[in-house]
């Protein structure tokens, strides 16, 4: 078999999101996607812990700023609102897979401090505040630079986009996460 004819097969390889090029590294084989099951009471550590993954979320972020219009909307804090902004990089299996920017009203600032890592689902159900998905709006689109980096992905290669919204027992919404995942890599289940 000719180089050339190896190299297009490899680029094919690349554009169906099976392998992984990255120059200087090599190329490496990806398996296939995880399916993430969406329900209201699911959690992604849990979730996919059950499944038989290692899963781990490191947070890369903690800061404080005005809320965006719709921000301020979906968290019911008003216009001119701040909020906590929680940047999580989540990794299965060893690779990262998503990054999720967690967003809560400011008022939630206290609860929130000691968050290092880990299940924010899990952290906030401990400290008595278990939420409920209500509301998930899937899109997808292609990673900026940062995104592509920090999800070790080519920046030709789409994201899956999520935009939920998690309410506690009252009914009152707490978070609105944006979350980017690699769309090789996972798959979300949406039942009824």
């Amino acid at each position: 078999m000719n180089r050339h004819t190896l190299r297009r097969a490899l680029d094919e390889l690349v554009l169906e999101g099976r392998v992984l090029r990255r120059q200087g590294k090599g190329t490496q084989v990806l398996e296939a996607p995880t399916i993430y099951p969406m329900g209201a009471a699911n959690a992604y550590t849990e979730s996919l812990s059950a499944q038989g993954h290692r899963v781990e979320a490191r947070l890369l972020e903690a800061r404080q700023r005005p809320a965006g219009a719709a921000e301020a909307t979906h968290l019911g804090i008003g216009e001119g609102g701040r909020v906590l902004e929680l940047t999580t990089l989540r990794y299965l299996d060893g690779q990262p897979v998503s990054l999720i920017r967690h967003c809560y009203a400011v008022s939630r600032s206290e609860l929130l401090a000691d968050y290092q890592g880990g299940s924010l689902r899990r952290y906030l159900a401990d400290k008595g505040l278990p939420l409920t998905r209500t509301y998930s709006l899937i899109g997808a689109r292609l990673p900026n630079r940062e995104e592509a980096a920090r999800l070790l992905m080519p920046r030709h290669a789409p994201l899956l986009t999520v935009l939920t919204l998690s309410r506690d027992r009252t009914g009152q919404p707490v978070e609105l996460a944006q979350s980017i995942s690699r769309a090789d890599r996972f798959q979300y289940q949406v039942a009824p």
